[in-house]
């Protein structure tokens, strides 16, 4: 496809190839409606903003769409399944956590949609419910019997074994879990216990036969090695917390058991946090993981045969209102359904993906003759697509040769996100243990990974790591690393930008683009840009670079700006931008300007969105695609159409406000022909997916583009790895094709 013509293309709305029949299949139940206040500029008409917190969980009904989906391997639909009730749980803790806290606080103040905290609340705690059933309907009725039919798999309720297998739970509880229980009594001489967040627990009423009176106990369900037993003749598995209430009485001997009933709690992580004030951040997140600990429960799950006074005594001991319990009418945590999803059979699995190495970055021939990662890159810029194109083989490479090498005097770099026993944080202590100068911005502020960063921190400074732990009031989001070498009479600066932490593990399962580059000019703005991170040098200035919160937006702005003049001069105004996100209410309102002023603007986005496209005289021109598939989608391009010489640019950020207002981004521009080339064919493949993308109408529905002619998926993510392998040994792929 010719480059120009595809960025500057009038189309109104691509579509798969003309001989494959397709049908467009809406997903379960969403959860968007079009509820918004109305910019300054509309006549009131329409609402023109989605509410964040419903488009969220629209996205998640699309993760749940995979485990519904007969097209995936049934192993990977109970995976789909365990993501979409971890992105629950996560939804609680950050989303629902946060709006509880500002209406505690008494925040009136309305969404960019126009909600308050109350009416958001009550709107998602709808929504939620009907999520619920159908994460449980999922599982009881669709999984569950598919994993007997097909794998032989079969989950069983205590109730269902024979007497045989209960004789063999029995005495499995006796010598493998009693002895680790901790039943917790409740009463005058013994305070309602803590319960830790997201823990299974069952809530246990007893009577003393003799006084006839009542008592209470809690016992924590120990699942930290799996939450499902396998008998020992692999005829079923059953949950460990039925095993413990048919087995409670060795626990509470000369008591009567009169009920156990199973809960779950999920406590808030959305805390307030004044860095502003904070001697010490290190001390500051310290203290918020402790906080965090005890934070404000946010929901309590219980089944619906839990007693009223039970019920009762929970909401009153954990201080919730009736609307923080969820009735579950079956297994809670069903998150814990992954432990299947890891079984051995490869046969209900996604065929293994083994990652290719660029042909350039080959080792051919003896390893004493091969060229270095800086001669490779002497010879030009290397863009590259993960996980299509291995991160150990190239963005790892370039770390561990620069720390290895003697010419290398420095190595910079920012971590957001590593791996358990990372071997980017290696390669770092290896370079600072032979005498280089190695710099690492640590970000102890990213969410869930805080206590992992400041242990990798803490480690890096034992080996003479210059460690900076993040800006007050900002995360350092950007994913950068600069290598300075000793050529010649002078330094030469390398560098890695990317859109993906520097996480080997989720390199493997996220969509990523990163661009490994030689460029001086980019090299000094890297330089630039980690002297304003570790330093006090706020007012720096970038050739290359785009960063945030400084210059990121406008920059944005004035592209869209750009594309407006370029539609009312020559008629071929053109966005195509791929994200994560949109939800920045200034960048929204700025491409409803443009479509109005009829630019042709494509949207990939991932997750949830607050534009509403294909709204007559607002939207018309705008279309919007979500692909959900094996691998994340996380990797962010903008194309802009630039009268027929297209500009493409790849980062950290998306078009939230939180990414342009709150966050350290970094946004590059890729100039290589072969590269911007190569960008526009990830873009176009991504438009005509026919297979995995979902389409986003005006009424907040999604609908799945769905070949009827494949039992199998063949999308975006399919034909990126099929075009990986054939072209894995050419040495001039055909981008450009």
């Amino acid at each position: 496809m010719d480059l120009s013509s595809s960025m500057s293309s009038a189309s109104r709305e691509p579509q798969p190839p003309s001989d494959t029949p397709y049908q467009k299949v809406s997903p379960v139940p969403r959860a968007t409606r079009p509820h918004a206040v109305l910019p300054s500029t509309v006549d009131g008409s329409y609402r023109l903003l989605f509410n964040r917190e419903l488009s969220w969980l629209d996205f998640n009904w699309r993760v749940l769409h995979q485990a519904r989906d007969e097209r995936v391997p049934l192993l990977e639909r109970i995976r789909f399944l365990s993501i979409a009730c971890s992105n629950l749980d996560e939804f609680f803790r950050k989303r629902m956590g946060g709006l509880k806290r500002q209406l505690a606080a008494g925040v009136q103040r309305p969404s960019p949609d126009g909600r308050t905290p109350g009416e958001q609340l009550e709107m998602a705690r709808e929504a939620v419910l009907e999520m619920n059933s159908a994460l449980l309907s999922t599982w009881e009725s669709d999984l569950k019997p598919s994993l007997a039919a097909e794998a032989g798999i079969v989950v069983l309720n205590h109730d269902d074994c024979s007497d045989a297998q209960k004789t063999w739970l029995r005495e499995y509880f006796l010598t493998h879990v009693f002895p680790i229980l901790t039943p917790l009594a409740v009463d005058p001489g013994h305070p309602f216990p803590f319960i830790s967040n997201l823990s299974l627990s069952l809530a246990v009423t007893l009577k003393h036969p003799g006084r006839k009176t009542e008592h209470f106990a809690r016992i924590k369900v120990p699942t930290s090695e799996g939450r499902w037993i396998p008998l020992p003749d692999e005829s079923g598995w059953v949950p460990l917390e039925q095993v413990i209430s048919h087995n409670v009485g060795e626990l509470f001997r000369g008591m009567k058991v009169v009920g156990v009933h199973a809960f779950r709690i999920t406590r808030n992580a959305d805390l307030k946090r004044d860095e502003e004030v904070a001697d010490d951040l290190i001390e500051m997140i310290s203290e918020e993981l402790q906080e965090r600990r005890f934070a404000p429960i946010v929901r309590l799950e219980v089944t619906p045969d839990i007693p009223p006074e039970v019920l009762d005594l929970l909401s009153r001991e954990l201080s919730l209102e009736p609307e923080d319990v969820y009735e579950v009418a079956g297994d809670l945590d069903l998150g814990s359904v992954n432990q299947f999803a890891d079984l051995d059979l490869p046969e209900f699995k996604y065929e293994p993906w083994d990652p290719v190495t660029p042909v350039r970055l080959l080792h051919e021939g003896e390893v004493k003759d091969r060229l270095n990662v800086f001669e490779i890159l002497r010879q030009g810029d290397l863009l590259l697509h993960h996980p299509y194109e291995s991160f150990a083989s190239t963005v790892l490479r370039f770390i561990e040769e620069a720390a290895a090498d003697p010419d290398v005097v420095a190595i910079k770099q920012t971590l957001y996100r590593t791996s358990d026993e990372s071997p980017v944080v290696k390669a770092l202590l290896k370079a600072a243990d032979a005498g280089k100068q190695v710099a690492v911005l640590v970000e102890v502020k990213a969410r869930f990974d805080e206590q992992n960063n400041i242990e990798w921190g803490q480690m890096l400074e034992q080996h003479g790591v210059h460690v900076t732990y993040g800006l007050v009031g900002l995360k350092t989001h950007c994913k950068t690393t600069l290598v300075v070498r000793r050529e010649g009479q002078g330094l030469r600066t390398y560098c890695h930008i990317g859109t993906g932490n520097y996480h080997p593990s989720t390199a493997k399962l996220y969509t990523d683009i990163g661009l490994l580059t030689r460029s001086r000019r980019t090299g000094e703005d890297l330089v630039n840009l980690f002297h304003y991170l570790t330093g006090y040098s706020p007012e720096q200035h970038y050739r290359k670079l785009i960063v945030a919160p400084r210059d990121m937006r406008q920059f944005f702005l004035d592209r869209i700006a750009e594309e407006v003049a370029h539609q009312a001069a020559h008629d071929n105004g053109r966005i195509v931008a791929k994200m994560n996100a949109l939800d920045d209410p200034i960048v929204i309102n700025a491409l409803y300007k443009a479509s109005q002023a009829g630019v042709q603007i494509d949207l990939i986005v991932r997750g949830h969105c607050r534009l509403r496209p294909g709204l007559p005289g607002f939207s018309e021109t705008i279309r919007v695609t979500s692909i959900i598939g094996r691998f994340l989608e996380h990797s962010r391009i903008y194309g802009f159409g630039n009268n027929g010489m297209p500009r493409y640019f790849i980062g950290s950020a998306d078009w939230q406000r939180r990414n342009l207002d709150d966050r350290v981004e970094v946004i590059v521009e890729i100039r290589k022909k072969r590269l911007r080339e190569r960008l526009q064919r990830i873009l176009d493949i991504s438009l005509s997916d026919h297979s995995s993308a979902w389409e986003l109408d005006s009424e907040g529905v999604y609908h799945l583009r769905r070949d009827t002619t494949q039992d199998r998926i063949h999308g975006t993510q399919q034909v990126f790895m099929n075009e990986t392998h054939r072209l894995k040994h050419v040495s001039d792929p055909p981008w450009d094709l």
